[in-house]
C-alpha cells in the first residue's frame, strides 16, 4: 500500500451492539471478531473482498479514518512541526502493526498506521 492511502477507518464506540445495528442496517456492512485482537470487531461491506474497518469498544465515540504511511514516527513528527498534534504516540501492536492518532491544525482527529513488516 502506498504512503498516503487513506486504507482503514474506526468507529470507536460505547456501544458496539447499537452501533453495529445501525451501520449494518445502512450500509449492509456485517461484523466479525478480530483473531488478532481480543474486543475488537472487524467490519466487511457488503461485495467486499475483505474487511475495511473495525469497531473498538469502550472507547471515546468518534470516527476516524487511518492513512498507510512509511514511518508513523516520522509522520506523527511531521504532523506537529505542521501544527497538528499526537493524541496517541505511535504504538507497535504483537503482530507488528505501527500506528498512531494525531489531531489537524484544526482539531480533526486522523490515524495512520504502517502494516506489518513495513
Amino acid at each position: 500500500m502506498a504512503h498516503g492511502t487513506v486504507d482503514w477507518f474506526q468507529i470507536d464506540t460505547d456501544d458496539t451492539q447499537g452501533t453495529e445495528q445501525f451501520y449494518g442496517a445502512l450500509f449492509d456492512w456485517t461484523f466479525a471478531n478480530d483473531p488478532d485482537s481480543p474486543g475488537y470487531r472487524v467490519v466487511t461491506a457488503k461485495n467486499a473482498n475483505g474487511p475495511q474497518g473495525g469497531v473498538s469498544a469502550g472507547t471515546r465515540n468518534r470516527a476516524t479514518f487511518f492513512v498507510v504511511v512509511s514511518d508513523v514516527a516520522a509522520t506523527a513528527a511531521q504532523a506537529e512541526e505542521l501544527g497538528g498534534k499526537v493524541v496517541d504516540p505511535p504504538t507497535t501492536t504483537p503482530n507488528g502493526l505501527t500506528f498512531a492518532h494525531l489531531l489537524d491544525p484544526a482539531g480533526n482527529h486522523v490515524g495512520i498506521y504502517s502494516p506489518p513488516g513495513q
